[in-house]
């Protein structure tokens, strides 16, 4: 990777705090990072915090950490984060504007964690690129800055732009990189010290709750999507579940092809295979076992239309996540 052009050197990652911003996604890249220091005994990666000035700055919880120093010229980072949190428009003053994007045209690769992902829209840095954005600012950014592609995932790599949706998903972006940069293995060595049951990767997304992304108007599809996710064993048919919700089946359609873009056979599908995926990453059920329990009558239907999905096959799924033919550890959740 054309960020390790110093293989004796440690990788130098500069993190930018904006006020208020999210101070669990900033302690979990850096986690990472150190983790990977120790279990690998090298020095593989460095990091530094800045501000604008060089002031410390408060996150959204009240805290303040020491600031190596104010970003400029002089800083040696090697890649980029701006830290966001709450209330981050008000963060994105001139300052910080032109500060990112003086590093930008230093040629150095940007990151967001949480809500920074708005800071670089707003200094132009994210044009014609995808990237991720916690889920309730996922409206805003889409309506404010229309010509960038903002996506629904945990965390977004599009070239030299890495973003991430906040909360823990700053572990699975960092946890990506050092494989990247260092290979599965110790990716999986630390994520193993973190306790966490699996790497995600950027096919994983966001669980945004449907009644905030369509808003109260929209009671007859966040119902429908309510029944679908409580009867993936034995799906319900169309006609049932739109008697269900008090319309017709061709008003169904109607409803989702307005505000989900798709029909309501297509979100159940999809529905039902996502959760065959966290059973296929997370547990060590068989594949047809997986298949009958999200509604599928048969492996290869099950399959072919995993396929048509994600680009793998369950059993490729399976062997990609390191998890075949081993039992797994209970599941634990991040905290």
């Amino acid at each position: 990777m054309a960020l390790l052009d110093a293989p004796n050197q440690p990788l130098h990652v500069g993190f930018l705090l904006l006020p208020r911003y999210t101070l669990m996604s900033l302690s979990c890249a850096v986690s990472v990072l150190r983790m990977a220091n120790r279990l690998s005994e090298q020095p593989l990666y460095s990091w530094s915090l800045h501000s604008v000035d060089g002031e410390p700055v408060e996150s959204s919880d009240g805290l303040r950490l020491a600031i190596d120093g104010k970003l400029d010229e002089t800083v040696r980072a090697k890649m980029l984060f701006a830290c966001g949190g709450i209330e981050v428009e008000k963060a994105c003053d001139s300052e910080v504007l032109h500060v990112l994007r003086a590093v930008a045209k230093r040629g150095i690769p940007l990151g967001a964690l949480c809500t920074g992902s708005y800071a670089l829209a707003a200094a132009g840095l994210l044009n014609g690129r995808r990237c991720a954005i916690h889920w309730e600012n996922i409206v805003s950014l889409r309506e404010t800055f229309p010509q960038v592609l903002v996506q629904p995932s945990l965390f977004v790599i599009d070239r030299n732009r890495y973003t991430c949706s906040g909360g823990i998903s700053s572990l699975d972006l960092m946890l990506n990189l050092v494989e990247a940069h260092h290979g599965r293995r110790l990716a999986r060595d630390i994520s193993e010290q973190f306790i966490c049951e699996r790497i995600r990767d950027q096919q994983d997304s966001q669980r945004i709750p449907l009644h905030h992304y369509l808003g109260a108007s929209q009671p007859r599809v966040v119902e429908a999507v309510a029944l679908m996710e409580s009867n993936v064993e034995e799906p319900l048919s169309m006609e049932d579940l739109a008697a269900y919700v008090g319309v017709s089946r061709r008003q169904l359609e109607r409803l989702f092809h307005k505000h989900l873009d798709c029909t309501p056979s297509r979100h159940y599908l999809e529905l039902r295979l996502q959760r065959a995926r966290l059973l296929l990453l997370q547990t060590d059920m068989p594949v047809i076992d997986i298949a009958t329990s999200c509604g599928f009558s048969s492996a290869p239907h099950f399959s072919k239309c995993y396929q048509e999905l994600f680009g793998r096959s369950p059993r490729e799924e399976r062997r990609q996540s390191g998890l075949h033919g081993r039992p797994l550890e209970p599941v634990v959740v991040r905290g």
